[in-house]
């Protein structure tokens, strides 16, 4: 069966050859604007998500940030003329897996979404236990943190990240190993991403003294926790 795409795009020449690039290998689902794109993502599941950012009734940050509100896992892609750094790293923010800047070439968005298929397809139950992490229980599984009978949900990215670094304890992590294990590349704005997503469990993390994700100057971090 083929892989289900939502692709948000106004554009209609763009559009149509993107589409009919796309389709020879998924099922795609194309949509003009984001309200019609974010009525259709409640109603079906979808493997991948590709948005546009400049779009009528509902821009491609508000659509992903809906999306991400309802599901943590879809691979998200923007394909967007926006050429600022600050708006690669708002996308990434938000919890997009990449942004693709327009021209784009076909064979790059395709091995893009077979990369984030594939890894979204990758499954590891015997990381998926319950773990300690000083006062906090990590829940894999489900992508939450608790401490005291609080839960904080974590996104997929934000659990992977958190993952690799329970899994390297008190251990040197080199930034290009955190971005070519999370993101797939060491890419400049995916490392300045990184770091808003490691800045967010430091502060999960501030009510417990004994836990601290140190920055390691010109090598990368060290999750610091008993």
């Amino acid at each position: 069966m083929k892989k289900k795409i939502l692709y948000v795009e106004d554009d209609s020449t763009l559009a149509f050859l993107t589409a009919d690039n796309l389709e020879q290998q998924y099922d795609v689902a194309h949509f003009t604007n984001g309200k019609e794109a974010y009525a259709a993502f409640k109603k079906e599941d979808f493997d991948l998500c590709i948005l546009d950012v400049m779009l009528p009734e509902m821009d491609g940050f508000e659509l992903a940030a809906a999306i991400r509100e309802r599901n943590v896992e879809v691979p998200i892609i923007f394909l967007s003329a926006k050429t600022l750094k600050e708006d690669r790293i708002k996308g990434l923010r938000l919890g997009a897996d990449d942004y693709l800047v327009k021209p784009y070439s076909m064979e790059e968005l395709i091995l893009k979404i077979e990369v984030f298929l594939q890894r979204s397809q990758k499954q590891a139950p015997a990381k998926n236990t319950l773990c300690t992490i000083g006062s906090y229980t990590f829940d894999p599984a489900n992508y939450a943190i608790t401490r005291a009978g609080q839960t904080i949900q974590l996104t997929e990215r934000e659990s992977a990240l958190l993952r690799l670094f329970i899994d390297n304890k008190n251990t040197i992590l080199k930034r290009e190993k955190i971005l070519n294990e999370i993101w797939g590349n060491d890419d400049y704005f995916l490392g300045r991403s990184m770091d808003v997503f490691i800045s967010r469990l430091r502060k999960i993390f501030r009510d417990d003294e004994s836990i601290r994700i140190e920055n390691i100057p010109r090598i990368g971090f060290k999750l610091v926790a008993p």
